[in-house]
């Protein structure tokens, strides 16, 4: 029996599209079942230096504990060179020697902080079922290429060129991947998926990710947050904007912060390359007719999406959904902001699990 009910809410011919309602008081998920068996741990190994912001104040202590958990999940911390060194992708997966029987699975987080702060929920649970490939994108992390490439080169394209130059150094060939993008990680996972094709990607999630962001969506995004700019906005400088963002990015209230704990999570996720950043968020192609169109995909396709989304409205939702085409899903995540993955991670889970390992009584 399963733990959530999906109640269909919108239905039309090309998607089936869901959304979660409150979970019972009792029983047992499809998810909490597959959870059961445990691989044995892989010895530790010694992670790649952290991010080379100050060593005092809270912002270390969390990352310590995240990298931990990551850790405690079976992965190992490794730098893969690319393109003859010229690039560098720091990324947590899957010990070498696990079970190939286990499918491998991509996770790709969002913008901001690197990927141990925003897939920590998710990787104790998944790393049961999969072989997980977890990067930090260019710029983030210990991830990194040179010679900086310009503006117009810091694409989320380009981003996804580094992220399947990675998915073919780990793992072995003619093995398939799924991928799940969120946020900037979700445009990275389209063009992925769109890269690589259906004969190396089989599954593709989405999760609040306005693949059809246009200048528009911008305009009224930078309504909400009270900013002028994108970049002013997504990469916060002052305690001040760090808070701004928190409100827009979690629906639940996070309770009060003080000021210096916000002023020492700045220093620590937000200081480090700063203008490659800036770089890759004013090169976003979405939007931009001469650059890109969001055309179908052939994969298996789940689209996530928290109701009450600040940074990209849930409108946006059912439009992506419509135009990636027939094997499309759309799975709203109710009580929850565009951190889902966060604020509802049981559910969350849930959804990508009955997903990526659909079972006879799952349906698309």
């Amino acid at each position: 029996r399963r733990l959530v009910q999906p109640v269909t809410v919108f239905s039309p011919s090309r998607a089936d599209i869901h959304i979660r309602a409150t979970p019972r008081a009792h029983g047992t998920s499809q998810a909490s079942r597959r959870d059961k068996p445990r691989r044995r741990r892989a010895p530790a190994h010694a992670p790649v230096p952290a991010m080379p912001s100050s060593t005092l104040g809270i912002a270390p202590l969390l990352d310590a504990y995240f990298r931990r958990r990551f850790a405690a999940a079976g992965l190992v911390q490794a730098s893969v060179p690319l393109d003859g060194g010229a690039t560098t992708m720091q990324c947590w997966r899957f010990p070498p020697g696990a079970s190939e029987e286990l499918p491998v699975l991509v996770l790709l987080h969002g913008f901001g902080p690197p990927a141990t702060w925003q897939w920590r929920p998710q990787v104790g649970p998944l790393s049961r079922r999969f072989r997980l490939v977890v990067p930090d994108l260019l710029f983030f992390g210990g991830s990194r290429t040179s010679p900086t490439p310009v503006d117009s080169e810091c694409s989320e394209a380009h981003q996804a060129e580094a992220v399947a130059k990675l998915i073919g150094a780990i793992v072995a060939p003619s093995t398939r991947v799924s991928v799940v993008g969120t946020s900037y990680g979700g445009f990275v996972a389209y063009h992925v998926a769109r890269l690589l094709g259906a004969e190396a990607v089989e599954r593709v999630v989405i999760a609040s990710s306005d693949l059809l962001k246009g200048d528009a969506d911008d305009r009224a995004l930078l309504a909400r947050g009270g900013a002028e700019r994108v970049d002013d906005l997504m990469l916060p400088r002052t305690p001040e904007k760090m808070r701004r963002l928190m409100e827009l990015a979690y629906h639940r209230p996070r309770g009060f912060i003080p000021g210096f704990l916000l002023r020492d999570l700045v220093q620590y996720l937000y200081s480090e390359n700063i203008e490659e950043k800036e770089g890759l968020i004013k090169a976003i192609s979405l939007g931009n007719k001469d650059k890109f169109q969001l055309t179908p995909l052939p994969q298996q396709v789940l689209v996530l999406w928290g109701e009450h989304d600040q940074i990209f409205p849930i409108e946006k939702a059912f439009q992506v959904t419509r135009q990636l085409g027939a094997n499309v899903r759309l799975e709203i995540l109710k009580n929850s902001g565009h951190m889902p993955q966060e604020e509802d991670t049981k559910r969350f889970n849930e959804a990508l699990l009955n997903f990526l390992l659909p079972t006879p009584s799952s349906s698309l």
